[in-house]
């Protein structure tokens, strides 16, 4: 699990992010990328709408899978970034292996993983 420090809590912070933010858009989700140079640390958001899935369980699969991954990434991540993932219906299909590595792509495309 993602620990507190790295996640977006506040709904005035999601909003921030999404009125503010830049938007990159995958295959399963879109991303919302806000750089805060002020944060120490990046934080990460994830929205998962009960559009996509009436059941609380396939929400909160899709979440876990999502945080899980970028808990892995944690270390290469650059800092100062408040990002939001918009969860889209095509996510439901995918395995959690394939969801992980999506969200790694997508980090990568838009330059937030260092190397």
């Amino acid at each position: 699990m993602l620990a507190n420090a790295f996640r977006i809590r506040s709904t005035e912070d999601f909003e921030k992010v999404q009125r503010e933010g830049e938007i990159k858009q995958s295959e399963s989700f879109g991303m919302v990328i806000l750089h805060q140079p002020q944060n120490k640390v990046s934080r990460f958001g994830f929205i998962v709408s009960t559009k996509i899935s009436k059941e609380a369980v396939s929400r909160n699969r899709i979440k876990r899978a999502m945080s899980e991954s970028v808990r892995f990434l944690m270390t290469e991540i650059k800092k100062g970034y408040d990002v939001v993932f918009l969860v889209k219906q095509t996510s439901l299909r995918k395995s959690t292996d394939e969801l992980m590595r999506e969200v790694r792509r997508a980090l990568s495309d838009a330059g937030l993983i260092t190397k």
